[in-house]
């Protein structure tokens, strides 16, 4: 049972955005790089920085008080999650990740909060449904880390039916990225990924499918999910981290269009926040995500597994598979019937 929230917890609510605020500014301005070779004073990092010594002095002491930094007298020194995750060159870098969960776009779009409860969606003339949406860019360039653990559970889960198909044609909508797509590619010789998005996305897509290896089985597709041309049939279509942005019935038409391009025994994959039958207390990620979705779009919100299975059911496809994964998303199989 969860502990009951006390006055003090009001008070860290209160003031939360701070500890968001010196991440960012530790992660921007390379305080971590700069001592992960060595300890440093104030003085010596703000020279090393070019920043005033000043700040830096409060800066240091401020990431020393919620744990990302330790002292020792006058010296700064990394502790350890910081210099396992913030540290730009170290295989398990997170940092990149403070342009995509704690983003410019995502702080102002909450500023609007009330606003937004009062209007039932968002009320910001650029948001996440805008066409070539800038933010799209820096989700491509920096969420790979994230979406690596979760892309293996999804081929996991396709494994034992892909590995006997001859071909395996996937469309990758709404890709961002491309890792679902692109790990699919590096598990299976025989994938062909299509990547579909916006242009200003794609740019950023190809230079993944370079680094992972798959450039040459990667095919590109410009355009809206809803309007574009797909092309087909597809033996598996992909839809991760998109669906959270419309209703169940938007998240209907498009499954349903979907479906039409997929083969007969084929395979949907939906990835995404979900919530079930427990209590917001006991699984509170879907909800606080609803509440980015209300800020940020029309209609979005997180979706049951139920939900999904209405859609898929009458897209022509049977229940789905429900896989989880370390974070809180889960990967939904369905197939084409």
């Amino acid at each position: 049972m969860k502990t009951a929230l006390a006055r003090h917890d009001l008070m860290d609510m209160m003031q939360a955005y701070k500890k968001t605020s010196l991440l960012r500014t530790g992660v921007e301005l390379g305080v971590f790089d700069a001592l992960a070779t060595a300890p440093a004073t104030a003085g010596a990092l703000a020279s090393t920085l070019g920043i005033h010594p000043r700040g830096a002095r409060i800066l240091l002491d401020a990431l020393t008080a919620i744990r990302l930094v330790d002292r020792t007298g006058e010296h700064f020194s990394l502790t350890p999650v910081a210099a396992e995750h913030l540290v730009r060159d170290r295989p398990d870098y997170l940092g990149g990740m403070v342009k995509v969960m704690s983003s410019d776009w995502e702080w102002d779009a909450l500023r609007d909060l009330s606003a937004a409860v009062r209007a039932g969606g968002t009320v910001l003339d650029v948001h996440a449904e805008t066409p070539e949406y800038t933010y799209w860019e820096d989700f491509a360039a920096y969420a790979t880390k994230v979406a690596h653990p979760t892309a293996e559970v999804m081929a996991e889960a396709l494994a034992p039916w892909a590995k006997e198909q001859p071909e395996l044609k996937v469309l990758d909508v709404a890709c961002g990225h491309g890792v679902y797509g692109y790990t699919l590619a590096q598990h299976h010789p025989q994938a062909v990924v299509t990547s579909l998005d916006w242009p200003n996305v794609l740019a950023v897509t190809e230079k993944h499918a370079e680094r992972l290896g798959v450039r040459d089985r990667a095919r590109f597709l410009p355009g809206d999910m809803f309007t574009a041309e797909l092309g087909g049939p597809y033996d598996v279509v992909l839809l991760t981290n998109v669906t959270h942005h419309f209703s169940e019935e938007r998240v209907h038409e498009l499954v349903g269009r979907l479906g039409t391009a997929v083969k007969p025994g084929g395979r949907l994959v939906i990835v995404g926040f979900t919530t079930g039958d427990e209590s917001p207390a006991l699984d509170p990620a879907p909800y606080l995500f609803s509440v980015l979705m209300l800020v940020w779009t029309h209609e979005g919100e997180s979706h049951s597994v139920a939900a999904y299975n209405r859609v898929l059911s009458a897209a022509g496809f049977g229940p789905a598979t429900v896989h989880p994964t370390d974070l809180p998303f889960r990967v939904l199989v369905a197939e084409k019937e």
